[in-house]
């Protein structure tokens, strides 16, 4: 049944390309009572300008429960005209009305098997965890760009010509983002003293490796060193938190199905230092 609900968006993916969707940005956040919920699918860049929706924005959309995805908080915008963006909720005061909005309802996980084990029995999908010691911080190679069967497709679906658009209009529609050239991770250590490496598909890295290329004049060993800098260096001065998400194909049977759609650092709270 449609309903409308409001969502404070926590999470967006590095885009991919679907043979069925175009180009899509995994999104997901938290309701008002602190349930999960994520949108899927959503077109991010088919979006109008102003419905562009940012990270810790409240966004109201009449929402349908995804009945082609099993996983328990997937939902589906059913007419993205009628997504209203509101009020973006700032780090002031030490993030307090982010972490009042994130960790209201919600557990914080620590033992990953039993984040698995919900998981494996589509309890969730979606998960706040806190791992107990980051290890390392990984970069490795990866395709540097989109398959040809992708490229294809979406050459193929710009040709479908709309009469009230121009070409110029249609070649922006249809325009490929980048691929990341890299796959990063966090090497982690959970309560039990498991050892994990899960990868991390934040929309704030992928931006974040462009920006550094383009900042050290396209030297790739320097923009990872910068990334690097940041997500182990800086965030392991903050109180780390894991938006985990799992990956559709591997819901409710993989030895382990997350991988991190999110990071969550605000400053450590001085006053817990002191005890």
């Amino acid at each position: 049944m449609n309903k409308t609900k409001r969502v404070l968006i926590t999470v967006k993916t590095y885009p991919t390309i679907s043979k069925k969707y175009d180009e899509l940005v995994c999104t997901a956040g938290v309701q008002e009572d602190g349930s999960w919920i994520r949108i899927y699918p959503m077109p991010f860049r088919k979006l109008d300008y102003e419905n562009q929706y940012k990270k810790y924005q409240w966004m109201e959309a009449p929402f349908i429960k995804n009945q082609s995805d099993p996983r328990p908080e997937s939902y589906s915008v059913t007419d993205i005209d009628k997504i209203k963006l509101l009020n973006t909720v700032d780090t002031s005061h030490n993030w307090s009305e982010r972490k009042k909005i994130i960790f209201n309802n919600q557990p914080i996980f620590t033992k990953l098997k039993e984040l698995i084990s919900k998981a494996n029995n589509n309890e969730l999908s979606l998960a706040i965890f806190k791992p107990q010691k980051i290890v390392n911080f990984i970069w490795e190679n990866t395709d540097r760009e989109w398959s040809k069967e992708k490229r294809d497709l979406l050459k193929a679906k710009s040709k479908q010509m709309s009469f009230f658009q121009t070409a110029e209009e249609i070649e922006k529609e249809f325009s490929v983002v980048p691929k990341l050239p890299y796959r990063f991770s966090y090497e982690f250590v959970d309560d039990e003293g498991t050892k994990s490496v899960l990868m991390i598909e934040d929309w704030e890295i992928g931006m974040l490796y462009w920006n550094c290329l383009m900042q050290c004049s396209n030297n790739e060993e320097v923009a990872l060193q910068m990334v690097e800098k940041k997500y182990f260096d800086k965030f392991l001065e903050k109180d780390l938190y894991f938006f985990l998400g799992t990956l559709k194909q591997y819901h409710g049977w993989a030895k382990n199905p997350f991988v991190i759609v999110g990071v969550f650092y605000p400053p450590l709270d001085k006053q817990q230092d002191l005890f």
